[in-house]
C-alpha cells in the first residue's frame, strides 16, 4: 500500500509535471554524475533502473539512446505518461519506489537523481538495502542524497505541497556501507540550477 507521504509527492509531481522539467531539465552537476554512471556500465544493452525517472529527460532518454535497457519508476502518473512519450524504447511503471519489488540481481546499474530525498529518512536504509539486492555483482549505484541538517520536511514547494527527507551525510554513507556497497566516489555539490546542495554518491556492489 502506498504511504500518505508517497501519495503527497506523487500528487505534487502530477501538478508540476511540465513546470518541473522546464525548471530543472538542465543540470551540469547531474550530467557529470550521469556520465560517471554511463562510464561504469559493462556493455551496450546494460539493464538500468531509473528510480524517480520523472518525464524521462535527460536520464532515461540518454541511457536509451546509448542502447541500454532502461526501466523507469515514478510515483507520478503524469510524469510517467510524459516519459513514455519522450522515451518510447524504455519501460516505465507508476510505482512507489519504497514498495516495488524486483528479483535479486536484476540490474547492472541503478540511478536515483533527486528522488530518494522524497523518501522519509526512516525508510531510506531499507530502500538502499533493496537497491543492493536488485544489483548484479559489480553493479553500480549512482544517486543524489540529502545534504545539510537531517530530518523530514513538508511544506510549499513550487506552488504545491511537497515532502523531503534527509538522513544526514554521515548516516547516508553508513547506510550504503551497511547494505554492502563500496563507495567509489562521494561529495557534496551545490546545484547549478538552484541554491541547494546534494550528497552525490557512486557505489559498487562487490563481486562475490
Amino acid at each position: 500500500m502506498t504511504s500518505p507521504t508517497a501519495r503527497m509527492v506523487a500528487a505534487g509531481y502530477d501538478r508540476l509535471a511540465d513546470a518541473y522539467l522546464d525548471r530543472f531539465g538542465l543540470s551540469a552537476v547531474r550530467q557529470r554524475w550521469l556520465n560517471r554512471l554511463v562510464a561504469a556500465l559493462p556493455r551496450k544493452g546494460s539493464r538500468v533502473l531509473d528510480l524517480g525517472c520523472g518525464a524521462g529527460i535527460p536520464v532515461a532518454r540518454d541511457l536509451a539512446l546509448l542502447g541500454h535497457d532502461v526501466v523507469g519508476i515514478d510515483g507520478s502518473a503524469e510524469q510517467i505518461a510524459r516519459a513514455r512519450r519522450n522515451v518510447p524504447t524504455a519501460n516505465f511503471t507508476v510505482a512507489d519506489m519504497t514498495g516495488i519489488g524486483f528479483n535479486a540481481e536484476s540490474f547492472d546499474a541503478v540511478c536515483a537523481f533527486y528522488s530518494i530525498t522524497h523518501v522519509p529518512a526512516a525508510d531510506q536504509p531499507g530502500l538502499i538495502a533493496r537497491i543492493a539486492r536488485w544489483l548484479r555483482p559489480g553493479g553500480v549505484f549512482v544517486a543524489s542524497l540529502g545534504a545539510g541538517p537531517a530530518g523530514d520536511w513538508t511544506g510549499e514547494w513550487m506552488g504545491t505541497e511537497m515532502f523531503f527527507g534527509h538522513a544526514g551525510e554521515a548516516a547516508s554513507l553508513s547506510q550504503l556501507r551497511d547494505a554492502g556497497f563500496v563507495l567509489r566516489e562521494s561529495g557534496v555539490e551545490l546545484q547549478d540550477n538552484e541554491d541547494v546542495a546534494f550528497l552525490w554518491i557512486a557505489a559498487i556492489k562487490p563481486q562475490g
